[in-house]
């Protein structure tokens, strides 16, 4: 009976794909270890969004590597897919497989476990022409779980290497899609999170016309699951059309996490994004017209080569504009065999830092205004309780908004309507509605 640990670096689909592998792992005998003790098998999921990422790939396959210098480490992942021959030149690395195939990680530890060979095998395929790869995770050990339904993307950003590293987009069969989300319902799910590399692509590959809206609108109307949340969708896809399809789906959670990037039509136009700010706002206000008290979070890029002070002024316009609850900020990295890389005016990481703070700054601003409002209104929300430290329960609300309840009695995994009292820190603070 070998143990094996799992660490996942990066997004939320690939947090799934290593849920997906665990369960594979587990069905053939294999047993779950913590990460950071002595495993006979790792297998690390890596992430190439940054270089950051890259770095902190790197870091803890050597981690992984001296816990146990006899073991099998895998290597899978985003980073592995762009430069594999970096990771196989890692002096301990078993084998490296990329982002297609990962289920085979399994086969892969069984036969080197039988074999113990030293020299690494090198394992990443083209995605060229790659199909999705069919996964499925069944049970969720907490009371939300993340679904995948598409891979891949297409935009071609001159700023981003995740479209080398996860091809053209393939979509899950909508038969698949479903019974996965029943089936983690039946298991006790309640709330199911829709994933992609570009979400709102699903569909786009397949042969019948059948898109993201109409998969909600059928899972809405089977009853397949308590609640349904959405993964990170690019603007120009939140379209009018799209938000009255889904608007009134009582499944459909009032949230909408935006891949937003900048608020300058300049920067935009030189990521080579599909939308402008205008068009953005535009879509979001009517989101906020026809689904009343959602809120809207996204993600924003400070220092793209060129972006001058008027340009990220704009991007601070937008999150006042957009009334964001919340923002992921993070800096342009430069990604070796992308446009932006050889782009002039090349931002210092000084002035990055200092536009990540101010950004951040404002972006919290906005958030407390908005978390007040909603502590005047005060609207029950409806909650689902994930965590507890002693008697102070923490939950999201369907808006996405973070609460905290102190009760002697258990809440975790329950679905329960809180009454807000105060807000502070980003965080609502409230009572049980009776």
């Amino acid at each position: 009976m070998y143990t094996v640990g799992f660490y996942t670096l990066g997004c939320k689909v690939s947090l799934y794909e290593t849920e997906a592998v665990r369960e594979k792992f587990e069905s053939y005998g294999f047993v779950t270890a913590d990460f950071d003790g002595v495993c006979d098998v790792y297998v690390i999921n890596t992430c190439t969004v940054t270089a950051e990422s890259d770095a902190k790939s790197r870091k803890y396959i050597r981690r992984a590597i001296r816990r146990n210098p006899d073991a099998v480490v895998i290597v899978l992942g985003c980073y592995s897919q762009r430069a594999p021959e970096e990771v196989a030149a890692i002096d301990g690395v078993s084998a490296v497989i990329g982002t297609q195939n990962k289920l085979s990680a399994v086969d892969i530890a069984n036969k080197l476990l039988a074999e113990r060979k030293r020299e690494p095998e090198c394992l990443v395929t083209p995605l060229s022409g790659a199909p999705f790869e069919p996964m499925c995770v069944k049970s969720a050990s907490r009371t939300r779980a993340y679904v995948k339904i598409e891979d891949g993307c297409e935009c071609k950003c001159t700023y981003c290497a995740i479209a080398s590293a996860r091809g053209p987009v393939r979509s899950k069969p909508r038969a698949e899609v479903i019974e996965e989300v029943e089936g983690l319902y039946g298991n006790g799910t309640l709330e199911v999170v829709l994933t992609g590399i570009e979400t709102g692509s699903y569909g786009a590959d397949l042969d019948e016309n059948y898109r993201l809206g109409d998969l909600l609108s059928e899972l809405s109307e089977r009853g397949s699951c308590k609640r349904v949340r959405l993964g990170s969708m690019a603007p120009e896809l939140l379209s009018e059309s799209f938000i009255d399809k889904v608007a009134s789906l009582p499944i459909l959670v009032p949230h909408f996490h935006v891949s937003m990037q900048s608020g300058s039509d300049r920067v935009l136009a030189a990521m080579r994004r599909r939308y402008n700010s205008g068009q953005a706002l535009k879509n979001i206000d009517k989101i906020r017209e026809r689904i009343p008290g959602c809120m809207i979070t996204a993600d924003l890029m400070v220092g793209f080569p060129g972006e001058s002070e008027e340009d990220f002024l704009a991007t601070l316009d937008f999150v006042r504009r957009a009334r964001l609850l919340d923002a992921h900020v993070f800096a342009y990295s430069r990604r070796e065999g992308t446009p932006a890389a050889e782009y002039g005016g090349q931002i210092p990481e000084s002035v990055k830092r200092d536009r990540s703070a101010r950004l951040i700054a404002e972006k919290n601003r906005v958030r407390d205004e908005l978390l007040s409002e909603v502590v005047r209104e005060g609207r029950a929300l409806s909650c689902i309780f994930e965590s507890r430290e002693g008697e102070v329960y923490t939950a999201h609300s369907d808006s996405y908004i973070e609460v905290r309840v102190t009760s002697d009695e258990e809440l975790s995994g329950k679905l329960i309507d809180v009454i807000p009292e105060r807000a502070e820190n980003g965080i609502i603070y409230g009572k049980l509605a009776k």
